[in-house]
Formats: structure tokens, sequence, C-alpha cells
């Protein structure tokens, strides 16, 4: 359990009484890292813009494919090979893109001597990282405590549920909203995940 957990709970409640709700409801549930950046990187870009049951569908089938989920595992197979388990030309590329990288070394840094921006920064610098899937590796690999994926579908729509009886809220509405969520707003984040889905959401 990240150490802020406790304590973020506790401070989210007295401020937020939709976030306290769901807080109480999954008491003894809480945010989990594998602690494996090559691991998360690959599944977020799995994930991406496309439904959570498709996403696991696919995934699935890559990691039935490559077997542990390292580098050298991945690359010891064909394109076609890892296309045919779903994923799309592009994704199939970032995928070998990644694994290349990670196998000459771009993994090996210490990630926690970085600020947030600086992380998002340095893993953009890879061919199919964006700013969100930088987001989900700061919230699932690093448990960075204060980060806000204002660009998550699930994150954009929970809120505007919870907060604005379904109807759309702007950007800048929706990161005004998280302020008052500081410094703790990957916990609110997790639990507007939670809200959502029957299970925890993990990458």
């Amino acid at each position: 359990m990240p150490d802020y957990w406790a304590q973020a709970k506790q401070e989210l409640s007295a401020v937020d009484p939709v976030l306290a709700g769901f807080i109480s409801r999954y008491d003894g549930e809480v945010l989990a890292t594998r602690g494996d950046l090559f691991f998360t990187l690959l599944r977020s870009i799995v994930g991406q813009q496309i439904s959570g049951k498709a996403a696991a569908a696919i995934w699935d089938r890559v990691v039935s494919l490559v077997g542990e989920v390292a580098p050298h595992h991945v690359l010891a197979h064909p394109f076609d090979e890892l296309r045919e388990c779903g994923l799309s030309n592009s994704k199939t590329r970032y995928i070998v893109g990644i694994s290349e990288a990670f196998q000459s070394g771009f993994g090996e840094r210490r990630w926690e001597d970085l600020s947030d921006e600086q992380v998002v920064a340095k893993l953009c610098e890879l061919k199919g990282v964006g700013v969100w899937t930088a987001e989900m590796i700061l919230i699932f690999t690093f448990l960075r405590p204060d980060v806000f994926p204002v660009g998550d579908l699930g994150v954009v729509r929970g809120i505007e549920r919870l907060y604005n009886d379904g109807e759309e809220l702007t950007k800048a509405e929706l990161l005004d909203l998280a302020e008052g969520w500081r410094p703790w707003r990957t916990v609110a984040t997790w639990y507007l995940w939670r809200s959502l889905d029957a299970e925890p959401v993990e990458y």
C-alpha cells in the first residue's frame, strides 16, 4: 500500500462527501503496483483508446504468446505473430520499439529523482507513449500521489456523472474541480475509477 494512502483517504473524505462515500465503500482496497515499468508500459499501450474488456482480452493473448513480459521475450516473436494477438499495426510497432529501447537500457535510470513532469517528458520520447500513458506509469508504477489524468475517459465520465448530473465539463472545469483534491489527486482518481468498474483498475 502506498505510504500516503491512509492520510489521503482521511483528508479527501473531509473535503469531498462524494469521494467519502466511495472511500468508505471500498475501504479495504488500495492502489496496487507491480513495480515493473516495462510491463505497465506495454499494458498501457494495449489499453489505449479501447474498452477495458477488449484491452484485457488482447493483453491475455499477448501474455500467452510471450510468456514473461520482458523485452527479449517480446522481440523473440515476429511482428505478424504479435499482431495476431489483436493489436493494430501501430500498437505492434510501439510494443516492438519499446522492447528494443528497454533492451538498450532505457529503463535503467533513477526515476525517483525526476519530477512528475520530467518522468512524463522522458517517457514520451518513446514512440507510442503520450501523456495519458505516462500518467498511468506515474500512478501504477511509481505511485506518485498527485496525478490527475484529465484525458482519461473513465475519469472524465465519472466526474461528469457524480458531480455534474452527467453533463459535459470542459477540461478547465475538470481541472478546477480536481484542485480540491490536491495533493492526493491520484487517490481521488483511483476511487473515481473504482466507482465505475467492478474490479480495481490495474496496469
